[in-house]
């Protein structure tokens, strides 16, 4: 029985394992535990030989495991297995689909993260969520205030320096209840604003120690935020060919719907971590906002393109530009020059 490549269903209990012949032909097929699976896997499979699984949970963690064994490793996303599952789905079927896909010869694998990546992708996720809860606690401050006859101002920064004259002010209906309530909610705020404070601050000092990222900042509308986010996402961007790929994979190219030889564009793609796609955008709006006080050769492509089309148009395409030009600085190791040729960048 020779194995020459064996699919993965990833669980968090239960694992199932499916092994093809050269001719993809099913010849070896078990469930084991979280516990049993490598062991199994190493004892029953020889080294060299392709493991594929689909991109979720923990599967970067065990990329790297078995890479360390000398198996190569294969994460493949769930929308390009699931064409390839036959039948009911269950975990057999899952693994089988999951050892075909990863056969074909046009698969586009995501990229195995390594620690240093998911520590900073964990650091940008649980920002986001405190951003989150935030946003929410002020909403919840601005509904229930209403309800006194107190408008609340829209703004963060002017609903914190708001509160507290609400809580001085003996005339403006609120009751002693509230007040204490209000209070309490204030300071829930308070706590969200520290834990953001104290986040920003790290993803700060990473950006500033990473080489990478430091260089990346270079860029016009590249902070500390994006520039980590970035190499959380995309690591050394070799998995790209040119810049086009990488600004693809993020979802910052046009959808295609072309049939019978008629080319039909719509809008982006919105595909890959729409996280970081998010980040590019706003990132790209400020660069397009004061695009006006600049005289550089960008500056002036942005100009002559917001006088053609609409400013959100314009703040994708310069998200666009600045994912290839960020692919070319990664990939090359090079400094922003504002007079680069932006073909270059693929």
């Amino acid at each position: 029985m020779k194995i020459n490549r064996v699919g993965v269903d990833l669980a968090k209990t239960v694992f199932q394992l499916h092994g093809a012949d050269h001719k993809g032909h099913a010849v070896w097929k078990r469930q084991l535990s979280r516990s049993q699976w490598l062991k199994v896997l190493y004892e029953t499979v020889e080294p060299g030989t392709p493991v594929g699984m689909e991109a979720c949970t923990g599967a970067h963690h065990w990329a790297r495991q078995l890479t360390l064994r000398g198996y190569p490793v294969t994460i493949i996303p769930p929308q390009f297995v699931k064409p390839f599952v036959k039948s009911n789905k269950n975990d057999a079927n899952d693994a089988q689909a999951i050892c075909e896909a990863m056969g074909r010869p046009n698969m586009h694998p995501v990229r195995v993260k390594t620690v240093e990546q998911q520590d900073i992708q964990a650091i940008h996720r649980v920002r986001e969520e405190i951003k989150s809860h935030r946003i929410a606690k002020a909403n919840q401050i601005r509904g229930l205030v209403s309800e006194y006859g107190l408008v609340a101002p829209q703004q963060l920064p002017s609903l914190r320096r708001a509160i507290p004259d609400w809580l001085e002010d003996a005339d403006n209906g609120l009751s002693f209840l509230f007040r204490q309530l209000l209070q309490g909610l204030w300071g829930d705020l308070h706590v969200l604003d520290q834990r953001m404070a104290e986040l920003d601050n790290q993803i700060g000092v990473m950006a500033q120690q990473d080489p990478v990222a430091k260089r990346l900042q270079q860029l016009r509308g590249i902070g500390p935020l994006i520039a980590t986010a970035l190499i959380a996402t995309v690591g050394d961007a070799r998995q790209y060919r040119k810049g086009r790929d990488m600004a693809a994979a993020i979802g910052l190219t046009p959808r295609q719907h072309s049939s019978g030889g008629k080319d039909r564009l719509l809008g982006i793609s919105k595909r890959g971590d729409a996280y970081l796609r998010c980040l590019l955008v706003h990132g790209a709006r400020s660069a397009v906002r004061t695009a006006k006080d600049k005289d550089d050769r960008l500056s002036r492509w942005i100009a002559s393109l917001q006088t053609r089309r609409h400013t959100n148009v314009v703040a994708v395409a310069m998200a666009n530009k600045i994912a290839r030009m960020a692919w070319a600085m990664i990939t090359k190791g090079a400094d922003y020059d504002p007079d680069f040729n932006p073909a270059i960048a693929g």
